[in-house]
């Protein structure tokens, strides 16, 4: 079957980390390009500085994956999807819902693939934890989501300004995994957004939702986490305990621990290559839904000034 053509838009941490080498390792694809208008790109694959001369210039694609910051991927991926090219789209898919539900709606039009990564899903732990879930009653749920923004997301002023999310660019990957492991929807009930006097987008959040039936989720993101780091999700059911740690990577039953490889970018490249061969789209913006909701009704107080 005739490799996939793929560009790299945005080649920044992320990129470089984690789409590179899945698509390397990927038969599905091969790299023709990328595009950034500073950093020189990958050797021996064309570089160009925006996705206009890559579509005018370049060599030929049928796919591109954006890896650029939210609040500018609605025009990149739009341009794309009308040259009928299929668009992976890093998380959180878009800077506001609206755009996302207009940029599926192109894709349908037009034929092509649109894909919204949630790579947390991919975890070795999470679609265990969904199966073991699936016919339990949910008592409670704690995630408690804390990291040090200086080690992960350093010199990214994007992250601070309006549709940079802030905190919830870690915490909406926690909010990814409680929505596909838990059986049944949850809402938010309340929320208290902390934000730098110096800054537009929350360091911390306290939140609280409520299952369908009833059940307590509270969430505690905090981006100023020193020493050892917490992504961590615990559910309390009629069955016993379970816990997913470092990020859902690692998943504890009552019968004990389950270890298995990580494979959530991979997981990822090969989900949307059988999108692409299919000609289906995945757009799940039920995580995305959830922050915006905690930015709607959320409490807002001010914290001292934040430097990185």
């Amino acid at each position: 079957m005739v490799a996939i053509r793929i560009a790299v838009v945005g080649m920044g941490k992320i990129a470089r980390d984690q789409h590179l080498p899945s698509i390397a390792r990927n038969a599905d694809f091969d790299l023709v390009a990328s595009v950034s208008p500073r950093d020189p790109g990958v050797d021996g694959i064309a570089n160009f500085t925006s996705l206009d001369a890559l579509l005018a210039e370049g060599p030929a694609i049928d796919a591109i994956a954006l890896c650029t910051p939210p609040q500018v991927r609605y025009e990149l991926a739009s341009m794309a999807l009308a040259r009928r090219v299929h668009v992976f789209l890093e998380k959180p898919p878009g800077a506001t819902l609206a755009e996302v539900d207009a940029l599926e709606a192109q894709a349908a039009e037009t034929g092509t693939t649109l894909f919204a990564g949630w790579h947390s899903r991919f975890a070795a732990g999470v679609a265990p934890a969904k199966a073991w879930l699936a016919d339990k009653r949910i008592e409670r749920v704690s995630i408690v989501w804390r990291e040090d923004v200086r080690v992960w997301h350093p010199g990214q002023a994007w992250i601070w300004e309006p549709g940079g999310l802030g905190v919830f660019d870690p915490g909406i990957n926690a909010l990814s995994i409680a929505t596909e492991i838990l059986p049944q929807p949850f809402f938010l009930t309340s929320a208290t957004l902390s934000t730098p006097a110096n800054r537009a987008a929350p360091i911390a959040a306290d939140l609280a939702f409520r299952t369908a039936a009833g059940a307590p989720v509270t969430m505690d993101l905090d981006w100023r986490q020193t020493g050892p780091q917490s992504w961590d999700i615990v559910v309390e059911t009629d069955a016993g305990t379970l816990s997913l740690a470092k990020g859902g990577a690692v998943l504890t039953l009552p019968s004990g621990t389950v270890h298995s490889d990580d494979e959530e970018y991979p997981g990822l490249y090969t989900r949307f290559a059988a999108l692409v061969r299919d000609g289906r789209s995945d757009v799940d913006t039920t995580p995305f839904t959830l922050v915006a909701d905690a930015f709607l009704r959320g409490t807002r107080n001010s914290v001292e000034a934040f430097d990185d």
